[in-house]
């Protein structure tokens, strides 16, 4: 398994964690805090005897010089890569100023107790003459106790690392940088869904539309009953449902009518497609945003798919307003119900692209029907 942080580390087995680098990246992460620690000490005192205001000013100017440092050594005991936060510089300077204030002797006092303790009993004979039996038992038990040292370390390490991660991008924004990312990669699949259906509408279609029209010219030139005439009559047919297909595919990749025409008529067009009947009462004063457009459509589909496939309904209703700012959205069946995202229904998935424009979907399947979806998406 590959551990990124030393807290995640400390969770493999003893011998693998003993033999790993992460205690020796801890201790390395711990020691390497007196190097602000001093530095900034060092330089702040050296200027008091110029004067009252020179030391803030110096204390300032090496707040950036702290904060990079901080930075770069997180890289030892946490190897996640840090989002970027519109606060980072104040978040920074909280931090650098911590460090030089009270964190880096917290981290040396550690150190120093949790591996002085086992040296200072393993070299106890050497400092100081113990009956040969005592010293071997001291020694002994310095050396059992390495292996906490180890793991203390280790901890206090990835705690250190786990705290400047939460001062420098809090869980929040690292969730939003999250959202924010699968939000980018609907939009880039919305566009490649697109680029698809235009290739498909001005290429393929357009060919195959030339090809049923030269064969049915030259089925127009050949008598009727020949043996030619007959192989040019079948793949006359075979033209014509290939387009029938082919547009079926394209109406599936992505619906001209959403995009021309809105919501209201992309849902009436898909529910008149339905085997199942399904009467449609959309109530909408204009456009939406695409993106709720784009979601609240598939949603429709998805679930009118599934109505036609898997619950044995007889008829079905959609309907969609908009209920103070939040696009409301209820497919209704009467079907068998028992309807569960676990089995496979595409439900699960309805959900995640609901998450992505802030979304929320509710589902009341009981056993027997009937099947309830409804979903609410914000439209600001």
């Amino acid at each position: 398994m590959l551990n990124r942080t030393a807290l995640e580390a400390l969770t493999r087995r003893p011998l693998p964690f003993l033999g790993s680098a992460w205690p020796w990246r801890s201790a390395a992460y711990l020691l390497a805090s007196a190097v602000p620690g001093v530095a900034v000490g060092v330089a702040v005192f050296a200027t008091i005897p110029l004067g009252w205001f020179v030391a803030p000013v110096v204390l300032m100017l090496s707040l950036p010089l702290v904060a990079w440092f901080e930075r770069r050594r997180l890289r030892l005991v946490d190897g996640v890569p840090l989002p970027e936060v519109p606060d980072r510089r104040r978040r920074e300077a909280a931090l650098a100023v911590l460090t030089v204030l009270a964190l880096w002797w917290i981290d040396l006092i550690m150190l120093a107790f949790t591996v002085g303790g086992p040296v200072i009993l393993i070299l106890s004979p050497v400092v100081q003459p113990l009956a040969d039996s005592v010293a071997f038992v001291v020694s002994v038990g310095g050396v059992l106790l390495l292996p906490v040292a180890a793991y203390t370390i280790t901890a206090w390490g990835g705690a250190r690392g786990a705290m400047v991660r939460a001062m420098l991008a809090p869980q929040a924004s690292e969730l939003s940088e999250v959202l924010r990312s699968r939000a980018r990669l609907v939009d880039a699949f919305e566009m490649e869904r697109r680029r698809i259906e235009r290739d498909l509408h001005d290429g393929a279609q357009q060919r195959l539309v030339s090809l049923s029209m030269t064969l049915g010219l030259a089925r127009l030139d050949l008598p009727d009953g020949s043996p030619t005439g007959r192989l040019i009559e079948r793949a006359h047919d075979e033209a014509k449902q290939a387009l029938a297909e082919l547009r079926e595919l394209i109406r599936g990749v992505h619906s001209q009518v959403l995009t021309d025409r809105g919501l209201g008529a992309a849902v009436r067009d898909v529910a008149g497609r339905s085997p199942v009947p399904v009467d449609v009462a959309v109530e909408l004063d204009g456009r939406l945003p695409a993106p709720v457009e784009v979601t609240a459509y598939y949603v429709v589909s998805e679930a009118l798919a599934n109505l036609a496939k898997h619950s044995r309904a007889t008829s079905g209703a959609v309907t969609a307003r908009v209920e103070r700012g939040t696009l409301v959205v209820e497919v209704r069946d009467d079907g068998a119900g028992g309807a569960d995202p676990a089995k496979g229904t595409g439900l699960t998935g309805l959900a995640d692209r609901l998450a992505v424009v802030g979304g929320r979907l509710s589902l009341s399947s009981p056993v027997g029907g009937p099947t309830l979806i409804r979903v609410e998406i914000p439209c600001g």
